[in-house]
């Protein structure tokens, strides 16, 4: 049975690189729906995508749309509401875009000596938070959206990433 506020979640794979992981999708996908399941926002009959590219692909996105000119792990990019409530026969609501980078997310799994499933995982439910409102610009934000990432993916049966980091006080 379906969970009843599941956006629907498309992963287009634009990177050839990404043809070495091909349980990627099921993983977004899996990641996805606990981070959906696990916040108070409406997000049913929404929709998400998500790009799978690569250090290129999103050093291109970053320098476009933030002024930075390198390669990151994960961007999110809210779509803008629209105002009025829904009335039947709109099209589904976007929550926006997630892109991914294979190489930035590869290093890092390899480096923190994390599976990379369990990396994707985490990169995607971060994402995914992005979209629904939560940021981390500031140390209490930063607290409240790593303490939910946390139970997300521990519901996933994925370890606590941020366990060898020092904690926000």
């Amino acid at each position: 049975m379906s969970h009843p506020n599941l956006p629907m979640t498309e992963v287009l794979v634009v990177a050839d690189c990404w043809q070495s992981e091909p349980d990627a999708e099921a993983v977004i996908q899996r990641a996805i729906a606990a981070a959906a399941g696990s916040v108070d926002d409406d997000v049913a009959e929404a929709e998400v995508a998500v790009m799978l590219t690569d250090d290129q692909g999103i050093r291109t996105l970053n320098s476009n749309w933030r002024g930075i000119d390198k390669a990151t792990n994960v961007l999110s990019f809210p779509a803008l509401q629209p105002e009025g409530a829904r009335k039947p026969g709109d099209a589904p609501r976007m929550l926006g875009d997630i892109a991914i980078a294979f190489e930035t997310m590869r290093r890092e799994a390899d480096e923190e000596q994390k599976p990379f499933d369990h990396h994707l995982s985490h990169l995607a439910v971060h994402g995914f938070l992005h979209l629904v409102g939560y940021d981390h610009e500031n140390d209490a934000d930063a607290e409240e959206m790593e303490a939910l990432e946390r139970d997300i993916l521990a519901e996933l049966g994925i370890p606590d990433p941020y366990a060898d980091r020092p904690r926000v006080n």
